[in-house]
């Protein structure tokens, strides 16, 4: 079982990214609250091999972000997992910093690819997969698309190539909060039937609450022979806060101090919390 920690992990995974917007002026915030319970999960709910101390560990298991306009959440968790100090997370977008919009390989201890050219995780987590099933690996390699992102052609090369490969050693999370930059998904390009194309294409298919930490776990760790994972995480884009739920603009935007007394209370910061949070801006 999820224990009660995950999910008090995944409510501080929230708070954290709006800091790092909140410092920086501005970041995708919608798309990193949508994915937020699936990262608190995989770092926090015993799924993802790793060791914080040592982030090149060799049997470690790899996660690729391949939506790297969420990095905030990336980054988040990285920190409250032990990658490097929270108080870094306030540098976001700094002249300076190390963290920026787009996850970079290299540049932040736990980030093991850069990402942010939608289209391109997929088959990078594919060649780690093979690599690790021609060496006779344990590690497992998790890539997380977002559904916008699956109207990349480079996307549907990698669905077919990967159960051509055989790769069990592979599970892909699809964010499915049904939205993106500029509309609703399906009023831009027809993904329908989801499910039912990669099915077509050999694929072991789940679909899960996107944001029931027990499901994503168990969905996780689910597993069959000679076959690649999908897991459609069915989630809300804005997840957390009530104004930014399912409304397109809040791809990336900025609340008012009206919107952020409503995101204060729905995030449940703390008055000194709130005071912490304020003297961010006036240090900058």
């Amino acid at each position: 079982m999820v224990t009660e920690n995950v999910e008090l992990k995944c409510k501080e995974i929230r708070k954290q990214i709006f800091i790092q917007a909140y410092a920086a002026g501005g970041a995708h915030m919608g798309t990193a609250f949508s994915v937020a319970d699936i990262l608190g999960t995989l770092y926090f709910g015993d799924v993802l091999r790793y060791r914080a101390q040592q982030p090149d560990w060799e049997d470690r298991d790899k996660l690729i972000l391949s939506k790297g306009h969420a990095g905030v959440a990336l980054y988040a968790v990285l920190a409250l997992a032990g990658y490097f100090d929270v108080s870094y997370l306030k540098t976001f977008c700094q002249p300076g910093s190390r963290i920026g919009g787009h996850p970079r390989i290299n540049e932040v201890p736990g980030v093991e690819a850069s990402t942010g050219a939608l289209g391109h995780g997929l088959s990078f987590g594919i060649g780690i997969a093979y690599a690790n099933k021609m060496d006779h690996k344990s590690s497992h390699t998790y890539v997380i698309l977002g559904d916008g992102e699956c109207q990349e052609g480079s996307v549907w090369e990698g669905a077919l190539s990967a159960p051509t490969l055989g790769l069990d050693n592979l599970t892909v999370i699809v964010d499915h909060n049904k939205l993106q930059a500029m509309d609703e998904l399906e009023k831009i390009v027809h993904m329908a039937p989801f499910a039912d194309k990669w099915k077509s294409f050999g694929w072991n298919v789940l679909e899960i609450d996107g944001h029931n930490c027990e499901k994503i776990k168990q969905a996780l760790l689910a597993r069959e022979a000679g076959r690649p994972t999908l897991v459609i995480a069915n989630t809300v884009k804005g997840k957390g806060v009530s104004f930014m739920e399912n409304v397109p603009i809040w791809h990336y935007r900025m609340p008012d101090d009206e919107e952020l007394r409503i995101l204060c209370r729905d995030l449940e910061f703390s008055e000194e919390e709130q005071e912490n949070l304020f003297c961010i801006k006036r240090s900058l």
